[in-house]
């Protein structure tokens, strides 16, 4: 794992304050004016984030991977934007991901962080099933005992105020029973839990590790299935 060296001690006003102005103001000359700025307020926590969150979520995922490099844990901020309509060269929003085991990030079942200049969003799980992971996905969720898992983790979970993404179908899929009981888990696929939050006031210490853990924990039912998943493939 790489370290960042400083200590973490919260966000600030300013990361708020640099993603305001970037939604304003989305454009290479403005972001490459305001580059300190967002290495200051921004990465620089961020990094710190990453590795201080990381040695928390060990305490429930002895694998976790927590890196704080562009591309591992942090997401860039650079828009892919060759098959988009909107050209805006960079996001305003700053993603964070935290993984379990030795495959890539984005075939793993994560701990994701999401921050807006207004709100943090937290959630777990696989953003896109691959082929394979589809698969399983879907004999799992009709198999007797780890479909009945899953749903009773996704009632818990949405009794607690969780939201569920990954819903992409309209119909169950061919070969599969539309009556059976777990047959609307069979419209996903991706599979992950998500709750939103508007900035707390720990944000801005480093109480905010604690903040985050809470969510992570209630969530780890579904990191772990997934987890799971990835084990029988």
């Amino acid at each position: 794992m790489n370290e960042s060296k400083a200590q973490f001690e919260g966000f600030s006003t300013e990361t708020l304050g640099f993603f305001k102005e970037l939604k304003l103001n989305n454009n290479k000359q403005w972001f490459d004016s305001n580059r300190k700025n967002y290495e200051d307020s921004v990465l620089s926590p961020a990094k710190s984030f990453i590795t201080a969150m990381g040695k928390k979520l060990a305490i429930l995922v002895p694998t976790i991977n927590a890196d704080p490099r562009t591309n591992k844990s942090l997401f860039r901020i650079n828009r892919d934007t060759r098959f988009s309509s909107d050209k805006s060269p960079y996001k305003t929003n700053l993603g964070i991901v935290f993984w379990d085991g030795n495959l890539p990030r984005m075939e793993s079942s994560v701990f994701y962080f999401h921050l807006e200049d207004e709100s943090i969003m937290l959630g777990a799980g696989i953003y896109m099933f691959n082929k394979p992971q589809l698969k399983e996905y879907r004999e799992s969720v009709i198999n007797e005992r780890l479909g009945n898992e899953l749903s009773a983790i996704t009632e818990e979970l949405k009794n607690k105020g969780y939201d569920f993404g990954g819903k992409n179908y309209k119909k169950v899929p061919s070969g599969y029973d539309s009556m059976h009981k777990n047959s609307e888990l069979l419209l996903y696929n991706g599979f992950y839990a998500g709750k939103s939050f508007k900035i707390p006031e720990e944000f801005y210490s480093k109480d905010f590790i604690d903040f985050c853990f809470e969510p992570y924990s209630e969530m780890l039912p579904v990191q772990q299935w997934l987890t799971d998943l990835n084990g029988r493939l």
